[in-house]
């Protein structure tokens, strides 16, 4: 991006997104260098898994223990990288607080983007086959297990891709850098539709990240966006195991073998 385009997008948009909040997070270089080798391995391991855990049936018991698993990696990464921050944000009077209405505001506006592109998306025979199959994990899980496994994966992202990540990066272009590596670990999955995701919001939350030097802001968006998707979106979705309406109203069988 050309630097008076980049000047002219920084400030369409609100100061809490593009100013950063004062902060001292420097380290010695030996903890730099400690941090980036387990961040290293830990994106390896973490996106390995998440691969795995998203192949499996929806509903078994080996796709909650798997995501749960990649929920405790990203987790376990992150604190052992070192040190992380929660961040702040400057409030009306000057003074620093710590980020709460902002950041779930932003969470539930990002949820009325993404719920307009579902609408869209839906006509696109791609995007609606690859937006369906990650919901049938929700249509056919338990509603329980599920919201649990997708707050706890949408937190524990945030504590390694904005916390531990983000800090390994140093200042030269975190914020698209940890998108990359964020949307390239989505890349597993082999689906288009969370890689994209991924490459929209963690684009967020990384602004986020920068501008309060810390990792509450994005975790709070994150939970409240995650929270929405999984409440709103799978009723826009059929789910791929079950047969098309049209068919189940023309041969009783497949109404049976919905009813067991």
């Amino acid at each position: 991006m050309k630097p008076a385009t980049r000047a002219q997008v920084l400030q369409a948009l609100p100061t809490w997104l593009t100013e950063k909040v004062p902060r001292d997070h420097l380290e010695p270089d030996s903890a730099f260098r400690r941090r980036r080798k387990v961040v290293t391995g830990v994106s390896l391991a973490g996106a390995g898994l998440l691969g795995v855990s998203l192949s499996t049936e929806p509903g078994s018991p080996e796709f909650y223990a798997l995501t749960l698993g990649v929920a405790g990696t990203w987790v376990a990464g992150g604190f052992a990288s070192g040190p992380l921050h929660l961040g702040w944000m400057q409030g009306k009077d000057g003074a620093l607080q710590r980020p709460v209405l902002t950041p779930l505001a932003l969470g539930v506006g990002a949820f009325g983007l993404f719920y307009g592109c579902a609408l869209v998306a839906r006509r696109i025979p791609v995007l609606e086959e690859a937006i369906a199959s990650v919901l049938s994990y929700a249509h056919q899980g338990d509603p329980t297990l599920v919201a649990i496994t997708t707050l706890a994966n949408g937190a524990a992202e945030e504590v390694f891709f904005r916390g531990a990540l983000y800090a390994a990066l140093g200042t030269a272009h975190p914020v698209a850098k940890s998108t990359a590596v964020y949307a390239l670990a989505t890349t597993t999955t082999r689906n288009p539709a969370l890689v994209l995701a991924a490459g929209v919001m963690g684009t967020l939350f990384a602004a986020q990240r920068r501008a309060s030097g810390g990792i509450q802001a994005p975790v709070i968006t994150h939970l409240t966006w995650s929270t929405l998707m999984l409440r709103y979106l799978p009723p826009l979705f059929r789910d791929p195991a079950a047969p098309p309406a049209s068919l189940a109203r023309v041969d009783p069988r497949f109404r049976l073998r919905r009813r067991r």
